[in-house]
């Protein structure tokens, strides 16, 4: 069958979640044998009408609305940006009529606005969330939550005040993949959780934050001053304005940008509350244009045993000039097996040890003097049974999401059904605290070059 034919076979199987083994079906190709194909959720969403407006309108901030106006009902209301040309391209897109300002203050003042998307530059998500849910406007906010720790417990007494949603934008949490793998560890299908490895590394300019820099920029086009908020004043730098993400000024580096998409994964699939000890170390490596934040960064992260999971430590590294081509993937490795993840797609590997302990092989066994080897092989008899001695066959099984499949519009869908139905988010904003900690936690780690201590529960720093 051609490559386009399968394609279309699964994407006509859609959620039915066929198991592809041996046959013509296993023939069509070795990289989909053994592929379930998942289901989505049957959203029940109503019409009721939401209209959200957009603040910060770069590259997230557009991609954000396109997803959010997939979901029924839902309208935009306004969009709010610093540059001038992202107005009007919102215009372009959205009617010459949508309303716009350089001021989200004045965005929060409207009345017809329910919800606000914020992908501003990290060092605004805390105002910009607080000022919206005490205006009334139910929140939707790009990870990380913040950019200082001391910052997120103010987020979490305002959503507890205002009673408005809130959710955090890390929307590989909303995935059905994860979801997937979640049920598959809390069933123990490879045993006890030990090691969780990451990777995402990149090899292309714009992978290093490297974005256009468009040919009007200027302090008449950019509003300079608001965009500096409350961070140290400079003169206009349009390198600073639209790649933000290179200055820790306002943004949180690769830990804040990548580590905390893998860290909220990990942290919903295993319902842990995050690390107590985090050690990170890297180096500025290749991208020296001016950036003070490093492209290279490996961090260490340990995790208490709890009710919910074994002790486990997880490993994460990001490389912005990996000649290899670059990689996204996650292993979360346990006792019986491994869960093998990246994009909306992953392989369960199960591999279960026997009880018996090995005998023969590259053991110091096969060197022991005759008399005590035949003592040696008695012991071994009578201790272990023929059953304790069984090995098990290695077996494998690969999930998918569906050809077309979007995580966002499913975390898009539950933020609003949570506005609709007042019912809870994926992501919260304690959630998200917890998962910003251990990424802010690694950028501290660097910068001091020693182990940060971090207590998950209460969500502060240790001593």
């Amino acid at each position: 069958m051609s490559t386009p034919t399968r394609r279309k076979f699964l994407r006509q199987l859609g959620g039915t979640a066929a198991l592809f083994t041996g046959g013509t079906m296993g023939a069509m190709a070795m990289d989909e044998e053994k592929i379930h194909v998942l289901q989505p959720e049957k959203r029940h969403l109503s019409n009721d009408k939401i209209r959200v407006a957009g603040i910060g309108m770069g590259i997230m901030g557009f991609g954000d609305m396109e997803t959010a106006l997939k979901i029924p009902g839902v309208e935009i209301a306004g969009v709010c940006d610093l540059y001038q040309g992202h107005l009007d391209r919102a215009k372009e897109l959205w009617g010459k009529d949508l309303y716009t300002t350089r001021d989200f203050r004045e965005l929060l003042q409207r009345k017809d606005i329910d919800a606000v998307i914020i992908a501003t530059p990290d060092h605004w998500h805390d105002h910009i969330s607080i000022a919206a849910m005490k205006a009334g406007k139910h929140v939707y906010c790009e990870k990380p939550m913040v950019q200082h720790l001391e910052e997120g417990h103010a987020v979490i007494k305002t959503q507890k005040e205002t009673g408005k949603v809130f959710i955090v934008g890390s929307q590989g949490v909303s995935s059905i993949t994860l979801a997937e793998a979640k049920r598959r560890i809390k069933a123990g299908d490879i045993g006890e959780i030990n090691l969780v490895e990451a990777v995402n590394d990149r090899f292309s300019s714009t992978g290093a934050w490297q974005y256009a820099i468009p040919l009007d920029a200027n302090p008449t086009t950019v509003d300079w001053d608001a965009f500096l908020g409350d961070a140290p004043k400079r003169p206009y730098d349009a390198n600073r304005f639209f790649r933000w993400r290179n200055y820790k000024d306002y943004g949180t580096g690769v830990a804040g940008d990548l580590f905390i998409h893998l860290i909220s994964a990990v942290h919903h699939a295993m319902d842990s509350y995050g690390p107590t000890r985090v050690f990170s170390s890297g180096q500025l490596s290749y991208w020296k244009d001016g950036r003070d934040v490093p492209d290279v960064l490996a961090a260490v992260m340990d995790y208490p045993k709890t009710d919910t999971h074994t002790a486990f430590q997880m490993t994460l590294r990001v490389n912005f000039a990996d000649g290899s081509g670059g990689s996204n993937r996650t292993r979360i490795v346990g006792s019986e097996g491994v869960i093998e993840w990246g994009g909306n797609r992953f392989t369960l590997k199960k591999q279960k040890l026997p009880k018996a302990e090995s005998l023969g092989g590259y053991d110091s066994y096969l060197h022991f003097a005759e008399p005590q080897k035949s003592e040696y092989i008695m012991w071994y008899n009578e201790k272990y049974t023929k059953e304790d001695r069984k090995s098990f066959a290695p077996e494998e099984i690969k999930f998918a999401a569906p050809i077309g499949y979007d995580d966002r519009v499913d975390h898009f869908a539950n933020f609003f059904q949570a506005i609709r139905s007042g019912g809870m988010v994926v992501e919260d904003a304690s959630f998200g605290l917890r998962a910003a900690g251990p990424a802010l936690a690694s950028n501290l780690s660097y910068e001091k070059k020693q182990i940060v201590n971090w207590d998950p529960v209460a969500m502060k720093l240790l001593k």
